[in-house]
């Protein structure tokens, strides 16, 4: 039996894939939609404490995991960082450690600026690696392209919402505007390829949700530069809310997909809209947006505890880190 069980370990290791650090993106998007909703809501316990410590937890473990693999298998994750596909999800990591500065940032302002500058560092490199390899590389083509290629340029629209209490503010509106200049144009590129070039694999349809985050993370990043709900930010909100009804309307092509890990998709977005909604209700004090705001925040609760149910079914199934999963 041990003759059997390191190859097969070794093979799990092999294949652990980097996507799995959606997983963090997922959970840290929880936990801070849950500590703004005790803000919002006061709802006299503190779940967003006990959320974070176990995203923490689990951060470090897929961290230490990932960091044998590349120890044991470098050949794997340079792969991955030359994959057309599995390329994009790289920026997650960055994204998991930037996320979890935003949740320390309040709780433990220390941790929270390393985070913040190691993540940041971290994604600016990953941003111009990216956009360098789409510029000089042939080996992309149409059917590549997904939502998830959002990730490593839009995804620098998430930096300025802790960076404004960690560095002067310049650095932030540079994070920012890198974002705010390739969301347009990815989401014109992608709008082409779903056009007019077949729906995406099932694997990668529910990478659809990621058309959510940017305008609700610009939307709070905007906030947090500027302090207050203008025109600009508005118009960043509903177009959020108008991808979210959109998605919402065609539930029942995500309810037939057999699980992949690609199921994560659904939660940072969510996330981000009801932390973006609880920002609303805060500033507005309609009650149009706190309802609106706790609808989503149960919404995201049900989605998050389906998620962690198919994911650790899958684990004892021994069905992820496996060959084309």
């Amino acid at each position: 039996m041990a003759e059997t069980s390191q190859p097969e370990s070794g093979s799990r290791l092999k294949n652990f894939p980097v996507s799995g650090f959606s997983i963090i993106m997922g959970l840290a998007g929880f936990s801070i939609a849950w500590n703004r909703a005790e803000h919002v809501f006061d709802p006299g316990c503190c779940v967003s404490s006990m959320l974070l410590a176990f995203t923490t937890i689990l951060f470090v473990v897929l961290a230490v995991i990932y960091t044998l693999k590349a120890i044991k298998y470098p050949g794997e994750v340079m792969g991955e960082i030359r994959h057309p596909i599995k390329l994009a999800f790289i920026p997650s990591i960055s994204i998991s450690i930037l996320l979890l500065s935003i949740a320390y940032v309040q709780l433990q302002p220390t941790l929270s600026w390393w985070l913040w500058a190691i993540g940041s560092i971290m994604h600016l490199g990953i941003t111009l690696y990216v956009l360098s390899s789409w510029i000089h590389h042939t080996k992309y083509e149409i059917a590549h392209l997904n939502p998830a290629w959002f990730i490593p340029v839009v995804g620098n629209i998430l930096i300025p919402i802790a960076g404004v209490h960690h560095a002067p503010v310049d650095i932030s509106w540079f994070f920012f505007s890198i974002g705010l200049f390739f969301w347009p144009i990815l989401t014109t590129i992608i709008f082409n390829r779903l056009i007019f070039h077949g729906s995406l694999p099932d694997r990668f349809m529910p990478t659809l949700f990621i058309f959510i985050a940017p305008p609700a993370v610009g939307f709070i990043s905007w906030f947090n530069l500027t302090g207050e709900l203008d025109a600009f930010a508005r118009v960043l909100y509903f177009i959020g809310l108008i991808f979210t009804l959109l998605l919402f309307t065609q539930y029942r092509y995500f309810t037939r997909l057999k699980f992949f890990l690609s199921w994560w998709a659904y939660s940072f977005p969510i996330a981000a809209m009801t932390i973006a909604t609880l920002l609303m209700a805060k500033q507005t004090g309609a009650a149009f947006y706190s309802w609106l705001a706790a609808g989503l925040l149960g919404l995201l609760s049900l989605v998050v505890a389906m998620l962690v149910w198919h994911t650790t079914l899958a684990v004892l199934r021994r069905e992820i880190c496996v060959e084309g999963h």
